[in-house]
């Protein structure tokens, strides 16, 4: 299985439709704190329809907690609009982890420094960035298509 990280995700709907894309590719969705809305939050609930029940998301105090857990031959992704290499270079497999940022600021400088060696970008116009919920979708289905997993 692969792993969609969601480090401290804000907008509920964006977070229940990753989930339901995870639900139906069947990956493991993990969520970074602190989020910013509540997991019995109406619209998360919504967008994620009936599958967030039997989704399970893993609830992590800090990515440092929830990279720890990571099985030492799984890769950690770092997705960014500050990478020059593109999500496709990479050689995906099972158990590797997918980390996405908030929807305002992206992930942090710092970590995206210490981890630049895998830090990847989704190619697309300066000045814009893609919705988060679609940004997961492209590169998690390329990590599948990698994996032979759909």
């Amino acid at each position: 299985m692969l792993n969609v990280v969601l480090y401290q995700p804000e907008i509920p709907p964006n977070t229940g439709n990753i989930g339901r894309l995870c639900h139906a590719a069947e990956l493991r969705l993990h969520l970074i704190a602190p989020l910013g809305f509540s997991i019995d939050d109406r619209s998360l609930r919504r967008a994620g329809l009936d599958y967030w029940r039997e989704l399970d998301p893993q609830l992590w105090d800090s990515l440092e907690d929830c990279l720890a857990a990571a099985a030492s031959e799984s890769a950690v992704y770092f997705l960014t609009t500050k990478s020059e290499r593109r999500y496709w270079d990479a050689e995906y497999k099972i158990g590797d982890y997918l980390v996405f940022g908030p929807e305002t600021r992206g992930l942090p400088g710092s970590l995206l420094e210490e981890n630049s060696g895998t830090a990847l970008t989704i190619p697309q116009k300066r000045g814009r960035s893609l919705n988060l919920a679609t940004s997961v979708g492209i590169v998690a289905y390329e990590a599948l298509r990698q994996v032979e997993a759909c």
